[in-house]
């Protein structure tokens, strides 16, 4: 079939685009241009299909799940995704290797997973980076201050403090674990 489209026929989709694997007989990678197929043929039609991934969570290491877990969870007023709850007697030692945090609508904002061992940044200094960090914002220095007692009393620790900054005061501090974020007034 010589560059032939041999394309498998898929139900309809929701929105009247019709899928199809677009696949080229003879050329296995031919697999590359199927989105930009879809999204053509879905402009052609006047309709419009994403052409970025969506951000589902972000994905934290640690020896300990539930416990990084509650910590965000407290200081967030997040929840446990249904499933990923503590157990109801308390009881037993907690093995889950993966906990999701969501928000009041059910969106998922973060994840744990358990790793074997993490070496715990040495940030400022560049021996062991933080190779990632959170950003979480308050509307002003009075709140920024409020958050940084909440957040020490669940176990964060101070790393630096730059709330004499007039144009974005600022705290650093580690989790338990050890890894590093930022409130700061926006």
């Amino acid at each position: 079939m010589d560059g032939k489209l041999a394309a498998s026929r898929l139900p309809q989709r929701a929105d009247g685009l019709e899928r199809s694997t677009g696949l080229i007989r003879g050329h296995p990678e031919s697999y590359l241009l199927w989105p930009m197929r879809v999204w053509q043929s879905a402009r052609s039609r006047g309709g419009m299909v994403a052409r970025h991934p969506h951000l589902l969570h972000t994905v934290i290491d640690t020896t300990d799940p539930r416990a990084l877990a509650e910590f965000y969870r407290r200081l967030l007023g997040l929840q446990y995704r249904q499933g990923d709850e503590p157990a109801a007697d308390g009881g037993h030692e907690d093995k889950q290797d993966w906990l999701v945090l969501t928000d009041s609508n059910g969106a998922r904002k973060l994840a744990f997973q358990r790793v074997e061992q993490l070496r715990r940044t040495t940030w400022p200094a560049h021996d062991v980076p933080m190779q990632m960090h959170l950003d979480l914002t308050v509307p002003n220095l009075e709140e920024l201050h409020l958050q940084r007692q909440r957040a020490e009393a669940l176990g964060a620790q101070l790393l630096f403090d730059r709330t004499n900054d007039p144009d974005e005061p600022l705290f650093v501090f580690a989790d338990p674990p050890g890894h590093p974020f930022c409130i700061f007034v926006a």
